[in-house]
C-alpha cells in the first residue's frame, strides 16, 4: 500500500525494510470524493499530505468571495497549507479533491517523530521543502516577468498532466486569465 511513498523517498535517500517500517507508522491513509475538503479555511490544519491518487487544488478564497488558485496536487506531490500545519494557527486556504483521491495523512508530532528519529528523513523533508520553496519562487516570478501566453506555455511544458486532468475554468484561474483567454491561448499552439 505505500509502495508508492517508499519510491517516493527512495528518489532521494535509501532505506532499509526496518526504516521503511518506522516511517509507515507514521502516516494514516485516507481517502476522499471528488469535491471533498481535506482542509479548510478557518478551522486546525492538522495534516500535510502526500498524493497516492488523485488529484488537489489549494485555494483562496479573498474578501470578495473570489478563488485564487495557489497551487495544484497531484500523484507522487505533497500539500498543506503550510504556515497553518507547522504554526499551529487557523487555515488561511483550503484544500480540495477535483478528483477521487487518496493520501497519505502526516501529522506535525508524526514530522517532528521522524525528522528526530531518522536522520534521512529529515533530510528528505528539507530537500522536499525546497522544492517547494523553488516552485513557488518560480511561479511568484512567472507572474512577475511573463505574460499570459508565457505562462501558458511554461505549465503545459512542466505539467502536461494538469492539461488534461484540471477543469479549464480552474487552470484559467491558476494562470491568472479568464477562460476566453485560455481558450484562445490552447488553440494557437
Amino acid at each position: 500500500m505505500h509502495i508508492s511513498l517508499r519510491d517516493h523517498i527512495e528518489k532521494i535517500v535509501s532505506l532499509t525494510d526496518e526504516e521503511f517500517a518506522f516511517v509507515q507508522r507514521h502516516f494514516i491513509l485516507q481517502h476522499f470524493k471528488k469535491n471533498d475538503f481535506l482542509i479548510i479555511e478557518g478551522n486546525p490544519v492538522k495534516h500535510t499530505y502526500f498524493v497516492l491518487s488523485g488529484l488537489l487544488k489549494l485555494i483562496h478564497t479573498d474578501a470578495m468571495a473570489k478563488e485564487h488558485i495557489i497551487a495544484f496536487a497531484m500523484e507522487d506531490w505533497w500539500e498543506s497549507d503550510f504556515f497553518a500545519f507547522y504554526k499551529g494557527t487557523k487555515a488561511t486556504m483550503s484544500l480540495q479533491c477535483l478528483e477521487d483521491t487518496t493520501v497519505l495523512c502526516l501529522t506535525l508530532e508524526g514530522y517532528n517523530s521522524l525528522c528526530s528519529g531518522l536522520h534521512k528523513m529529515e533530510h528528505f523533508l528539507l530537500m522536499k521543502a525546497n522544492v517547494g520553496h523553488i516552485a513557488a519562487q518560480q511561479r511568484i516570478l512567472s507572474f512577475l516577468t511573463s505574460n499570459a501566453r508565457e505562462r501558458y506555455e511554461e505549465l503545459i511544458s512542466r505539467y502536461p498532466a494538469l492539461y488534461q486532468r484540471v477543469p479549464k475554468t480552474q487552470l484559467a484561474s491558476y494562470l491568472g486569465v479568464s477562460r476566453e483567454t485560455l481558450s484562445r491561448l490552447s488553440s494557437n499552439l
